[in-house]
């Protein structure tokens, strides 16, 4: 099995701090729930107090667990378009999901429901622009507005200044004469949120949280692969599903973990500097050798793959002179927690 174990006690002291630091956070659970799941998220942000959860979808909506009805509002990230579902909710969040538009026919489409609107902000993916704002009040004037939100980048080259960007966005939407006294943002710090607060004392700053929250502290999450089997193998032995020749004497290790847990699979990733170009390009390299360094470490080191992952195993290369873990061992996992799905979360 692939396990996360949690250390209970340093997991909350991080909640309870992220918490404390950003007064009136809205904890953001989407995808695989960052590897915690779905479920315990909307656990963990129930124990915090938390009168909001963000998903990232309408589909996530839908499966909330009943338990969800203990959040006053229920905020789905991507925006609404015209023709979308809005049914097929869990009967207790009737009336409690707040959907998020970003243009003014979204929201023209929601007559009667609760409504954010999305600012577009240098992040550029998506939300209305400052041209859009004159024209906005008609479009809001059916639905339940519950504020405005501006999710900003989390990177900041020089000459980024998103907190002037945000008050930018707050004195635009006051020009307009758009009313709502809420304002939802994205990758702030507490100090800044705070700033933004004493600025504009009339406005309310609520800011959502999700990696920073979940996993802010990856030393209080541990992912851990059971090993399956042992194989002792000669040079010239062959193995696995593509029948590859071991190149020396050495040992086939069996662990959990494959492609349907999300092991072996990887997204882009930004490089900059010199070093880490020069990493990247020489793991490329040894790619086309069929050489390719594993997520698994056994004996303080990370071990290279044997072949590619299979669906819910790994073969894992050891060579002769390192003795081999014991069958039903646990190696230690480095994992990209978005993507992975565990077989079993265990608080330790």
């Amino acid at each position: 099995m692939l396990r996360l174990e949690i250390d209970r006690a340093r997991f909350d002291a991080h909640l309870q701090k992220v918490s404390a630091d950003i007064p009136g956070l809205v904890p953001v659970a989407k995808g695989n729930g960052y590897g915690l799941t779905m479920d315990r998220c909307v656990d963990e942000a129930l124990r915090l107090g938390a009168d909001t959860l963000a998903v990232g979808t309408f589909a996530e909506a839908r499966r909330l667990p009943e338990r969800a009805e203990g959040f006053g509002k229920v905020v789905v990230l991507t925006p609404h378009l015209a023709g979308d579902p809005t049914e097929g909710l869990p009967i207790g969040l009737f009336g409690r999901v707040v959907h998020t538009v970003a243009t003014a026919e979204a929201a023209k489409s929601l007559a009667g429901k609760r409504v954010i609107v999305e600012c577009r902000t240098s992040l550029r993916r998506h939300g209305v622009g400052a041209d859009d704002l004159p024209g906005l009040a008609a479009a809001l004037s059916d639905v339940h507005l519950e504020g405005f939100a501006l999710h900003l980048p989390m990177n900041r080259p020089r000459g980024a200044h998103p907190v002037t960007e945000v008050a930018t966005w707050v004195e635009r939407l006051k020009a307009a004469k758009l009313p709502a006294a809420t304002i939802y943002v994205s990758h702030l710090s507490g100090p800044e949120v705070a700033g933004l607060a004493q600025q504009f004392p009339e406005k309310t700053f609520r800011a959502r949280v999700g990696t920073k929250l979940w996993l802010g502290d990856r030393g209080a999450l541990r992912a851990k692969a059971r090993v399956l089997d042992v194989e002792k193998l000669a040079r010239g032995d062959r193995y696995g599903y593509r029948q590859r020749k071991a190149p020396r004497d050495g040992h086939l290790i069996v662990v959990a973990g494959g492609t349907a847990h999300g092991i072996g699979l990887s997204a882009p990733k930004p490089v900059a500097g010199l070093m880490s170009r020069v990493k990247v390009a020489g793991e490329g390299t040894l790619a086309t050798f069929n050489r390719t360094l594993s997520p698994f470490t056994w004996a303080g080191k990370q071990r290279w793959f044997a072949e590619p992952p299979h669906m819910q195993v790994s073969l894992l290369w050891l060579p002769a002179g390192v003795e081999p873990p014991a069958v039903g061992a646990f190696l230690d996992v480095e994992t990209r927690m978005t993507t992975t799905t565990f077989d079993e979360i265990v608080e330790v």
